[in-house]
């Protein structure tokens, strides 16, 4: 039997185990395409299934990485031919479907995006799902029909890799960026990225008052729970959130008063499941807009061996930006 290596993550009596594995080619899951896996990279949820931390993983066996880059090997799907570069994020890979963190992946063809012209499959792990859903976010912002010109936007957990790339992408589309951390000396890094001002993420992750003075018009929040509540609190009329995630926490302790007071929207940002049209339309905007530069300054590269231990990093909030795993 053929073998190759990968992280397994596998359940036992005091709760999961990761280790490194020459896993079994026949332990493959069904799909119509085979991926030589050159690249994935280590987002949040990646941490929590490799530690254990959370309850990410459906399914075991599992292969975490819910991002992949790579060649197409083998295809029967007439989209896709051997030799094609593609790259995968979301779809439930890494959590429901062996995911990324190995050298070899075979997975749904209806999941595939053609590596976008212009960028390496290092680039497009750089930006991974961590780009991809601050890009929808920004998406989101534009079509609802909010304009730099309505005031500032707020990226909360913004030297994380989703606030990171929000950051960026937003300062290039001309808006005044209000970065929230909990850790100031990124200060530098963030303003580097576009942020014109930094805000400790104490003035947003406390309970707050169930509607604050207005201080922007739109909003980009991967931290969820009291943050996300504060933020839509302090949210302009008729402005609008894109809520991403939920670093604090799932819960929303608020009242309605921003929504039935100020017109406030609260948009649901899904980068799991998104549709294929506006993942394409997603994928050709960040080849067009994201700088290099500022994705190279965010970006860590990890060999494949360091992997396990950059998910531990990103648990404990030590990691900044984007980590790409070369796996080949």
């Amino acid at each position: 039997m053929s073998t190759f290596r990968a992280i397994r993550i596998d359940k036992t009596d005091q709760g999961t185990s990761a280790a490194y594995v020459d896993f079994d080619e026949a332990e493959l899951m069904d799909g119509d395409v085979d991926v030589r896996v050159s690249h994935s990279t280590i987002n949040y949820k990646d941490g929590l299934a490799i530690t254990g931390s959370g309850p990410i993983v459906r399914r075991f066996p599992m292969i975490p990485g819910i991002d992949l880059a790579g060649v197409v090997e083998r295809s029967s799907a007439p989209a896709f031919k051997p030799g094609d570069q593609v790259l995968l994020t979301g779809f439930g890979v890494g959590e429901g479907h062996l995911g990324g963190l190995a050298e070899r992946a075979r997975v749904k063809s209806d999941w595939l995006v053609p590596l976008p012209e212009g960028l390496s499959a290092a680039d497009a792990m750089s930006i991974g799902t961590a780009g991809f859903t601050a890009m929808l976010s920004v998406l989101a912002l534009e079509k609802f029909g909010l304009a730099p010109a309505d005031g500032p936007v707020v990226v909360t957990g913004a030297a994380g890799g989703v606030g990171s790339i929000a950051v960026c992408l937003l300062k290039a589309a001309g808006w005044h960026v209000v970065a929230s951390t909990g850790r100031p000396q990124e200060g530098e890094y963030l303003k580097s990225l576009g942020a014109a001002e930094i805000i400790d993420r104490a003035e947003l992750s406390a309970p707050g008052r169930p509607l604050g003075k207005a201080r922007w018009a739109a909003g980009v929040d991967a931290v969820g729970s009291h943050t996300l509540a504060n933020v839509l609190a302090q949210t302009k009329t008729h402005g609008a959130v894109a809520a991403c995630g939920n670093a604090q926490g799932l819960d929303l302790p608020m009242t309605v008063a921003p929504f039935i007071l100020r017109g406030v929207s609260l948009l649901g940002i899904d980068s799991v499941l998104c549709p294929m049209p506006q993942r394409l339309a997603a994928w050709s905007r960040l080849a067009r807009d994201l700088d290099r530069a500022q994705l190279a300054a965010m970006t860590t590269h990890a060999p494949f061996a360091r992997a396990m231990d950059v998910a531990h990093e990103i648990v404990q909030g030590k990691v900044r930006g984007r980590t790409v795993v070369d796996i080949g």
